[in-house]
């Protein structure tokens, strides 16, 4: 249950997802009950016909920055920057911005770069695994840089080569709660909703909350530990609103399910989690590392996208589900077709 090795497995290279569906809810949505041996086959948009009155799908609400820019050094040579840190998801600082850095030779402690817009940044800390610490500085500042031309952090998994899908990605890889600034990556189980399907829930009596996750780098991060439980992950920003805070609450108190929507939800929640299935309103950071075994305090389901072999998140779907069955469905979905990871299909773990 622990051993590493029992979360690999093996996926054809064409069944992750390069480009997200035609349309946001029309993506496939295998349905795990826990209580019945069977897969049922699903369209995202059947979601109001799979949830009663009274349930609350919870979704995060951050924002991803199209963090990625290119500049140069002082030499001419190129380099990459992935911006890490942004002022929504790090705690006050000295104003500088941890980043991750890639150029043919290593950064070195005051080097200056430059990029468009008259943007300078120095090196003001090498912290080792590519990342250093840049103070920006110049006509134009960082966010504002980002928002003009930067693009977006795609996982490594999806390939581009041209500008019309990079349009695509700065509307698709986004949700349509999308609204506190500060991810670097998406929480792709919200990738599936339209404003439409939002309407049709709440017509059907199914609320949704909104709480705030900035999923940071180390969601990529793979886990080198043989033992699951020895992994950890990197604190993530998260804030739960008063209003948020009661809904869930009070659906918990009236009987209904709390429905997490993606593995960062359910991160929170049980981070913020009380006595009596409740959570409190606040904000903070958590590493919360979910793995077998684990006593579920709030998420009573969930719906999250299929997730890389080995990875923290498919240990965490194993824990609300069980691991020989997500095993299970991992090989259903593969053998039917299904579409992985962050533009892929969906599964509904109830």
């Amino acid at each position: 249950m622990y051993d590493l090795k029992s979360y690999d497995f093996d996926l054809p290279r064409e069944l992750i997802a390069q480009v997200p569906a035609e349309s946001r809810d029309h993506s496939r949505l295998l349905v795990v009950d826990r209580l019945r041996p069977e897969f049922r086959e699903m369209n995202f948009f059947d979601l109001p016909d799979l949830l009663e009155s009274g349930d609350l799908l919870v979704v995060n609400n951050t924002s991803v920055v199209p963090a990625r820019i290119g500049g140069r050094k002082d030499t001419g040579g190129r380099v990459e920057l992935l911006v890490l840190e942004h002022p929504e998801s790090v705690e006050d600082g000295d104003g500088s911005r941890i980043c991750l850095l890639k150029s043919s030779k290593g950064a070195k402690t005051g080097s200056v770069l430059h990029f468009a817009g008259g943007l300078t940044g120095q090196v003001k800390e090498v912290l080792g695994d590519g990342k250093v610490r840049i103070e920006f500085s110049g006509k134009t500042d960082i966010d504002s840089l980002l928002d003009r031309s930067g693009v977006m952090p795609l996982p490594p998994y999806i390939k581009r080569d041209g500008v019309s899908l990079r349009k695509l990605d700065r509307e698709r890889y986004q949700t349509v709660f999308s609204s506190k600034r500060g991810a670097v990556a998406a929480p792709t189980a919200g990738l599936h909703f339209t404003r439409e399907l939002s309407e049709r829930l709440g017509k059907k009596g199914v609320d949704i909350a909104q709480l705030t996750l900035h999923v940071g780098y180390g969601t990529f991060r793979p886990v080198r530990t043989e033992d699951i439980r020895g992994h950890r992950l990197d604190e993530e920003f998260y804030r739960i609103e008063a209003d948020a805070a009661e809904a869930i609450n009070r659906t918990k108190k009236n009987g209904g399910r709390v429905i997490a929507v993606g593995t960062t939800v359910v991160r929170t929640l049980e981070t913020a989690g009380i006595p009596g299935g409740l959570v409190r309103q606040g904000e903070g950071m958590t590493g919360l590392l979910v793995t077998p075994g684990y006593s579920f305090k709030v998420v009573d389901a969930l719906i999250t996208n299929f997730h890389l072999p080995k990875s923290s998140l498919l240990f965490l779907v194993s824990a609300l589900a069980g691991t020989e069955r997500i095993r299970k469905a991992y090989r259903f979905a593969i053998e039917n077709g299904y579409r992985f990871y962050s533009y892929g299909d969906a599964m509904l773990i109830a």
